[in-house]
């Protein structure tokens, strides 16, 4: 049986049949270490778009979940957003918040008690997210619905 894994791709091979498989067609598809890299960065192109923009701000695991939950009860303790996150480290809940907090989109107040007791709340900035949370949630509702059937198809 052929394996990928095995195959090493170097200049002046395309074309060339491999086992059940062309080189031609599965180089477009596989990362080639001698493939130029894109200068995206260099550029500047990613900084002007306001979609990578968006994604810095309130993209990764976790982030969307955290404001979800904000949102719901505002303000929010951060022993309840560690209660309610059961699956995300202590040290990546407050390093997720400290980002939100520092792009604007939460602030943190700090009680002088004992125990201290820190919450979350919603920036103006972060408030204008809720409806496009809202159409998310929508849009995974809908999505959930479908997956069972697409599913059966595969």
């Amino acid at each position: 049986m052929f394996s990928l894994i095995n195959l090493k791709f170097e200049h002046g091979h395309a074309g060339k049949q491999v086992g059940p498989y062309n080189i031609l067609s599965m180089k477009n598809n596989t990362i080639d270490e001698h493939q130029a890299v894109s200068d995206q960065k260099k550029s500047g192109e990613n900084e002007k778009n306001p979609m990578t923009a968006a994604l810095q701000a309130i993209g990764g695991k976790w982030k969307l979940l955290l404001l979800d939950s904000i949102r719901k009860e505002c303000p929010k303790r951060f022993g309840e957003l560690r209660k309610e996150m059961k699956y995300i480290t202590q040290t990546t809940l407050t390093a997720q918040l400290r980002e939100l907090e520092r792009d604007g989109i939460l602030t943190r107040e700090v009680f002088p008690e004992v125990p201290p007791r820190v919450e979350y709340k919603l920036t103006e900035l972060g408030k204008q997210l809720i409806p496009i949370m809202d159409a998310l949630c929508q849009w995974g509702g809908l999505y959930e619905q479908q997956l069972p059937a697409r599913h059966q198809r595969s």
